[in-house]
């Protein structure tokens, strides 16, 4: 192991410590026991939700899909998939109820900000398969 890698683990470790102490001696054991069960649904929902979505789809693609896009479009799927995963808090305004007096509390069009991230993914993982497929139709006249 280089040494600059055993400084980064080093102090991801000592960080991590430090952030489970503050975060045990600050709260009381009920929000401890809500703040760990937060944790685990999300890691249950990104690995058994959003895990099995991608290796579904992906299987789909791998029959579907010519191998030039199968790279592009398995990454486009991941980067999907947390952003849904990321915004579906801000899509569903959970947490306005819980302070109605407040007006800067989810205050913008987050469904016209997802829907431009989507684009923009979308974008980016179809553009170098087609520009590919057009050098290759190029190259084969």
């Amino acid at each position: 192991m280089s040494p600059g890698r055993a400084v980064l683990g080093a102090a991801g470790v000592l960080l991590t410590a430090y952030g489970v102490w503050l975060l045990l001696s600050r709260q009381d054991l009920e929000r401890n026991l809500d703040v760990a069960l937060w944790l685990a649904g999300g890691v249950l929902v990104h690995d058994v939700l959003l895990g099995s979505v991608v290796i579904v789809v992906s299987l789909l693609a791998t029959r579907l899909l010519p191998a030039v896009a199968r790279p592009a479009a398995g990454a486009g799927l991941v980067v999907l998939g947390s952003l849904t995963l990321l915004a579906v808090p801000f899509l569903g305004g959970f947490g306005r109820e819980n302070a109605p007096d407040n007006p800067t509390l989810l205050d913008r069009d987050y469904t016209a900000g997802y829907l431009v991230l989507v684009a923009t993914v979308i974008i980016v993982v179809v553009l170098p398969v087609l520009l590919h497929s057009l050098r290759a139709r190029r190259e084969q006249r």
